[in-house]
């Protein structure tokens, strides 16, 4: 049986995991157990390339150099660039929902292009049941499953394909004890823009400080949003931005040994230790953060009900995307 409240922090815990390994400023004072923890992280990409299943073609963020067909770029040598020229890059963060007997499936996927040169951020939600192409499965599914079927690989693949741009780095959080890491950051504060009641919870309309079982129940609620799963997507995001404010002003917190430890078990990410580090200097709660929400419209297809995103939507996003990754 479905448990709706372990998907109901999916955004706010993926990002609080990356807010932790992008933009917390102490990192160094505790250098032993951190490594430690985010060694234990550390999951590479089995195929980290996206490769359009027609053509082959490789897309390339600018300033890159294409890999050979079928080659693995060495992800050492990358991270190693990105830690030295500061270069601009993109993280698929990744909520899972996991069930008794199942995968699990990434029912949020937020696409982040961070630009330290520009000193900005571009994010963007893929609604979960958004019809694609899963790559590597052969079929037309909702994006979300494509986690169930081959895990994180073949969800960045299908996202990749999705948007013709490759992804550089993904954060993997499963939603077990993240209530817990809300409340270890000291909660996060938001503006809620209506007054609204679920599961014995009220929230006021305006500016609202949050427990991690409040920011759970706060980013749950749709059936009494006039936008529906498009107005929780919305409060999820609102939830991001204000973790990624609170970034650099949660270091003391970053001390704790049972923080670590829930980072440890609840987080995967192919962001070695050292390129996090560097990441460290960014601070990103100074930057610039644009958000834009996909446009498309529901359809049920076969008794199933889909997001539809038109062709024109998609190159839409995948020019945003590309122009916030560029330099110059």
């Amino acid at each position: 049986m479905k448990r709706p409240w372990r998907t109901a922090l999916r955004a706010a815990a993926a990002l609080a995991a990356a807010v932790l390994l992008l933009g917390a400023g102490t990192i160094g004072y505790f250098y032993h157990s951190a490594k430690t923890a985010v060694d234990r992280m550390y999951v590479p990409r089995t195929t980290p390339v996206y490769r359009d299943s027609a053509s082959e073609t490789v897309p390339q963020r600018p300033g890159t150099v294409p890999a050979a067909a079928g080659q693995e770029p060495a992800a050492e040598d990358r991270q190693a660039a990105d830690r030295k020229g500061k270069r601009p890059f993109t993280v698929a963060l990744l909520g899972v929902d996991r069930r008794a007997h199942d995968t699990g499936r990434s029912d949020t996927i937020i696409v982040m292009a961070v630009n330290p040169a520009r000193k900005s951020i571009f994010m963007f939600s893929i609604p979960r049941d958004t019809r694609t192409e899963i790559v590597g499965k052969g079929t037309t599914d909702k994006i979300n499953h494509a986690f169930a079927f081959g895990g994180v690989d073949m969800s960045l693949r299908t996202i990749e394909n999705f948007l013709d741009y490759p992804i550089d780095y993904y954060v993997q959080v499963d939603m077990e004890g993240f209530s817990r890491i809300i409340d270890l950051l000291g909660g996060v504060e938001v503006n809620n823009p209506f007054a609204f009641s679920i599961d014995g919870y009220s929230f006021d309309k305006g500016r609202l400080k949050l427990t991690g079982e409040q920011a759970l129940m706060y980013s749950r609620m749709r059936y009494d949003d006039p936008r529906g799963d498009l107005g929780r997507n919305a409060r999820q995001r609102d939830l991001i931005a204000a973790l990624l404010r609170k970034s650099a002003r949660v270091s003391s917190l970053l001390h704790s040994d049972s923080l670590l430890a829930q980072l440890e078990k609840s987080v995967r990410t192919n962001m070695k230790f050292d390129f996090i580090q560097s990441c460290l200097s960014y601070r990103v709660d100074r930057y610039d953060l644009s958000i834009r929400e996909i446009r498309g419209t529901g359809k049920l297809i076969g008794g199933i009900w889909y997001y539809l995103v038109d062709d024109g939507e998609r190159r839409s996003i995948h020019e945003a995307l590309r122009g916030s990754m560029e330099t110059g």
